[in-house]
Order: C-alpha cells, then sequence, then structure tokens
C-alpha cells in the first residue's frame, strides 16, 4: 500500500493542516516526524475550528493511530495542554489512538528562556524564532545533553540526565545574565509530568514497521516549510530540524524505501513569517488584499505574514530537493477578482540570471524577480469542487504553475472547508 510524506513546499502555512486531514480518510496512520510546537495547523471542519501545534493533524479522525515521532521535539506541559483543549472540543484522544515515540527529546522551560533571551540580546540581525525553545531543545539532543520521554520512567535516570544538561545550561545563562535553574523545581515538574506523557510512549519505530508490513497505508507529516530547513532553507532565517521529505524516514525510525509519494503542499501565492530574504514580497495595495483576503496571521504566533507573488523558482527548488511527485495548491480562492496575476520565473542577480535562489546571503540580498503576467479572473473560485467550477483563467494559472515547477498539481484546495477540495491523482493510489 501506498505511503505518503506531506511537506511544505515554501516558507510554511501553505494549508498544510487542511490536506493532512482531508487525507487522513485514506490513512491508518498519521506520523508528525519533525519540529515542535512552533507549528501551526488550523482544520475546519464542518464550520468547526481546530488549532493544532504538537498533535498530529490526523487526531480529529476518529479510528486513526497518530504518532509524534523521534524527529519532534516536545514541550510535556504544551502537549497536556493541547490534549485538553482538543478534549473540550469533542475529539477523544486515548493512549490507543496517541503514540509518542519513547526516544523523542523534551523542550523544558530552560530552552523557552533562553531562546527569548538570545533574540533579545542579540546585536546582530534577529532570526525570527518562536520563542518556545525548539532551536536550544534541538541543540541538546546534538550535543547528547537532551531528556527523553523514555528518561521520564526512571528518577534516578532522569536526575542524571538533568545535572548533564544543567552544567551546559547554567554556564550560559550565567553569560547571559539569567539566574541559575532551580533543580528540585524541574526535577519536581518533569516527575509530576511523567504520567501524563508516558501513557502514550511506545516503540513508535517498531509499530510504524510493523503497520507497514501489514499493508496499512501511513501518512507523515511534516511542519513549516522547505525554505525553513536546516540544511536548505534561507539559512541563518530558519527552523533547526530538517523539513524536507528525506527527515520523514530518520524522524520516525522507518527506512526511505518505505515513501511512495511526497506530496508537496503550495501557496498559490506566497507568504512568509519572520525575518530573512522573500524575492517577491509586496509593499503595496496587492501585498495587503492578498494577506486580507488570506487572513494572513500565524497560527502559532499570530504575527502578520508578509505576502507575494507566486514564485515558481523558489518551488521548482524546493520540489528538486524534496523529490515531490505531486503538489497541492491551496488558496486558489484568494486570488479571485485579481486583473492581473504575476509569476516569478528567475532572478536577476547584478546583470546575470538565475533558475534558482543561490545560498551566499549577499546575492540573495541583490535579488530582482523577473516576473511573467497573467490575466486574472473575475468569477469566484471559492468552494469549487471540480475543474468545471473554475474559470478558464484559474485553470490557465494553474497549468502555467505545473510547467515552470515541473511537478503536476494532484490536489487543488479553495476554502478551508475539508471537502472544498479537487483531486487530480490520489497520492494513495496502489
Amino acid at each position: 500500500m501506498a505511503n505518503v510524506v506531506v511537506v511544505g513546499a515554501q516558507w510554511g502555512d501553505e494549508g498544510k493542516g487542511k490536506i493532512v486531514d482531508w487525507l487522513s480518510e485514506r490513512a491508518d496512520v498519521i506520523a508528525r516526524f519533525q519540529g515542535g510546537h512552533n507549528a501551526g495547523h488550523t482544520l475546519v471542519i464542518d464550520g468547526k475550528v481546530y488549532k493544532l501545534h504538537a498533535l498530529p493533524s490526523g487526531v480529529v479522525r476518529g479510528g486513526k493511530l497518530s504518532v509524534i515521532g523521534n524527529g519532534v521535539v516536545l514541550d510535556p506541559w504544551h502537549l497536556v495542554a493541547e490534549i485538553e483543549a482538543i478534549r473540550a472540543q469533542g475529539v477523544e484522544i486515548t493512549p490507543e489512538t496517541l503514540m509518542i515515540a519513547e526516544n523523542t527529546p523534551l523542550i523544558l522551560p530552560l530552552h523557552g528562556e533562553l531562546d527569548r533571551a538570545r533574540e533579545t540580546q542579540t546585536s546582530v540581525a534577529k532570526i525570527g524564532t518562536t520563542g518556545r525553545g525548539i532551536g536550544p531543545a534541538y541543540e541538546d539532543k546534538v550535543g547528547r545533553r537532551v531528556i527523553r520521554v523514555a528518561d521520564l520512567a526512571d528518577d534516578a535516570t532522569l536526575e542524571l540526565r538533568v545535572d548533564r544538561a544543567l552544567i551546559h545550561h547554567n554556564a550560559l545563562r550565567a553569560g547571559l545574565g539569567l539566574d541559575p535553574v532551580d533543580r528540585a523545581a524541574l526535577i519536581a515538574d518533569l516527575k509530576a509530568i511523567a504520567p501524563e506523557i508516558l501513557q502514550y510512549a511506545g516503540p513508535v519505530w517498531k509499530v510504524i514497521n510493523e503497520k507497514r508490513k501489514s499493508g496499512k497505508r501511513i501518512l507523515f507529516e511534516g511542519a513549516q516549510g522547505a525554505l525553513l530547513d536546516i540544511d536548505f532553507g534561507t539559512y541563518p532565517f530558519v527552523t533547526s530540524s530538517n523539513v524536507i521529505a528525506g527527515q520523514a524516514a530518520t524522524g520516525v525510525g522507518i527506512g526511505p524505501g518505505s515513501i511512495d509519494f511526497v506530496l508537496g503542499i503550495v501557496k498559490a501565492y506566497t507568504t512568509r513569517v519572520g525575518e530573512g530574504p522573500f524575492p517577491t514580497e509586496l509593499h503595496d495595495e496587492d501585498g495587503q488584499r492578498l494577506g486580507e483576503r488570506g487572513h494572513e496571521f500565524g497560527t502559532t504566533t499570530g504575527r502578520k505574514r508578509r505576502c507575494g507573488w507566486f514564485d515558481a523558482c523558489l518551488v521548482r527548488q524546493t520540489c528538486a530537493v524534496n523529490g515531490v511527485n505531486g503538489i497541492s495548491l491551496t488558496k486558489l480562492d484568494v486570488l479571485d477578482g485579481f486583473k492581473t496575476l504575476k509569476i516569478c520565473t528567475g532572478y536577476e542577480i547584478d546583470g546575470e540570471r538565475y533558475d534558482y535562489l543561490p545560498t551566499q546571503a549577499a546575492k540573495q540580498a541583490r535579488v530582482t524577480p523577473i516576473y511573467e503576467e497573467m490575466e486574472g479572473w473575475a468569477d469566484s473560485t471559492a468552494g469549487a469542487r471540480s475543474w468545471a467550477d473554475l474559470p478558464a483563467a484559474a485553470i490557465k494559472y494553474v497549468r502555467r504553475i505545473e510547467e515552470l515547477i515541473q511537478c503536476p498539481v494532484a490536489l487543488l484546495s479553495t476554502s478551508p472547508e475539508r471537502d472544498d477540495t479537487i483531486l487530480v491523482t490520489d497520492p494513495f493510489a496502489d
């Protein structure tokens, strides 16, 4: 049976939550494979809005196993609060429907404090972090001093891990003018939260592999977007993990040969939150109109998103890096009513043309986008569920995007509602 990886192919906020939820009807297992609760996925189901940050989008569907993989960094206190909030909306979450990998690293309060202290005290360009401790937690993972879910099950191990972490963190905190961590309070807090987390803990790698061998369909859910990848994003204005499709295997403990289809989620225009380069960003009425019509405010931070025209050059690049088999084009309806639309087809830097975004920051800062213009459409695409419902100019726009990014459209989303989706190619098709 086909297994599908869903990744954002821009700077995040592409509408992955809706698409993962829509696809999860066809899946048996939905697995988050990277990131932390800096992610924000908004689902709209029968008019009811669910906002998820750490939980996989599949939790709102009954009868599915949702998995938080080892590639995620997890704030246990946030997770418990999020579970309670989702339960209050009528969604049942139990150890039978949610599993957390035993080797998942934990985000501690000290990680968030360090994150925010660095961002406020830096004398160089800010990264634009959410301040939730994701980056410092990943640093501790690589530095072999992180506390993992399994450590909560044994007091002696937990205290040893805390001591190892504090040797590092208290030295950092002294340099930043922060008080030392209260060791006893931290250990007490971890012991108190442990039962809440351990009830969901298990060997995710084993369960995922067994599910695959038995013919179950697995949906791998990524967070953020490929342009925020720690290696292939617009560094250093990126997240602290690998976001691209290759991370799906590592992030849950399954072989790369288990991935059958990579679906890239792409907005019909471009947005990003926070600092960093953005070649097609608009500072005019068109940019404001995109933001207002698209309700472009971050699910996690509430920050206003920067908006711009569709950048086919960047999406072609992310499709290549991710091995995308097909894209899901979202928010086409936001473009309704524009008389003229622009698509970036390449860049010019110091008189030289580029068909990709160079890695060198100085060159990125001097990028001038090369546009081609297309006729817009007056009729509404909102709620369209077939090609026949779309204006001819909208279909032409979609087809031109396919040509420029060298990748076909598999799904087309025309509103936040689950069923307002046009299926072209089923990623789960055998």
